[in-house]
C-alpha cells in the first residue's frame, strides 16, 4: 500500500490522451464508519482519466477534481463532459473554464443513460475494497485506492489487456523507475 501512490504518480505520465468526450461521476466510500465521496472520470471508451477521493460532495470538492484531472495535462482539455444531475459540476465546470485548465467552451451534457458506462466501472473500483465496514483511516483509503486506480490504468489505459511478455513488464518498470532490465534476454 506505501508504493501505490508513487506507482500512480509515475503512470500518471504515460497516460494516453482520451477521445475528447468524459464521463464524470462520484460513487461512495465507507471509510472509519462514514460515508466519503470519490470522483471519477473515464472516457467514453471506458478508458480511466483520474479519480479524486474527497471528505465532501460540494462545489469545492468537484473544483478540486477538476483542477487535478486538468492541472498536469492541459492537453486532456475535454471537448465534451457528461455528468449526471448534481447541481456542482456546471459551476465547477464554469471556474475551471475561467481558470484556464478548460476550452473556453466545452459541451456539457447531463445524461443517465451515458452515466451507465461510469456507474458499472465504479465495480472495478469498489470491488477490491474491505466488504466489512470500508478502510480504517482516509490515508490508507486514499493509497489503497490510487494502487486500484494505477492498475486500471495498466490493464485499460496503457492497452495491456491479455498477454504481454515480461520483457514489456522489465520495460515499463525501467522507465516508471529507472532500473536496469533484469532480464536482457
Amino acid at each position: 500500500m506505501a508504493y501505490a501512490p508513487l506507482i500512480e504518480k509515475r503512470l500518471r505520465r504515460f497516460r494516453k490522451p482520451h477521445c475528447g468526450s468524459i464521463r464524470i461521476d462520484e460513487t461512495y466510500v465507507r471509510i472509519k464508519g462514514q460515508w466519503r465521496y470519490l470522483y471519477r472520470a473515464i472516457d467514453k471508451h471506458g478508458n480511466p482519466v483520474d479519480f479524486l477521493l474527497t471528505a465532501k460532495r460540494n462545489l469545492n470538492a468537484a473544483k478540486r477534481f477538476f483542477r487535478k484531472m486538468l492541472q498536469d495535462a492541459p492537453l486532456l482539455s475535454p471537448g465534451k463532459i457528461g455528468t449526471d444531475g448534481a447541481g456542482t459540476f456546471p459551476p465547477a465546470i464554469g471556474d475551471t473554464v475561467d481558470d484556464g485548465l478548460l476550452a473556453s467552451d466545452p459541451v456539457h451534457y447531463v445524461t443517465k443513460h451515458l452515466q451507465q458506462g461510469i456507474e458499472s466501472d465504479h465495480f472495478r473500483v469498489k470491488k477490491n475494497m474491505p466488504k466489512v465496514g470500508g478502510f480504517r483511516s482516509f490515508n490508507s483509503a486514499r493509497k489503497s485506492i490510487a494502487g486500484f486506480e494505477a492498475m486500471l490504468w495498466l490493464k485499460k489505459g496503457f492497452d495491456f489487456t491479455g498477454q504481454w511478455s515480461v520483457r514489456e513488464q522489465n520495460d515499463l518498470l525501467a522507465v516508471l523507475f529507472g532500473i536496469g532490465k533484469v532480464n536482457k534476454a
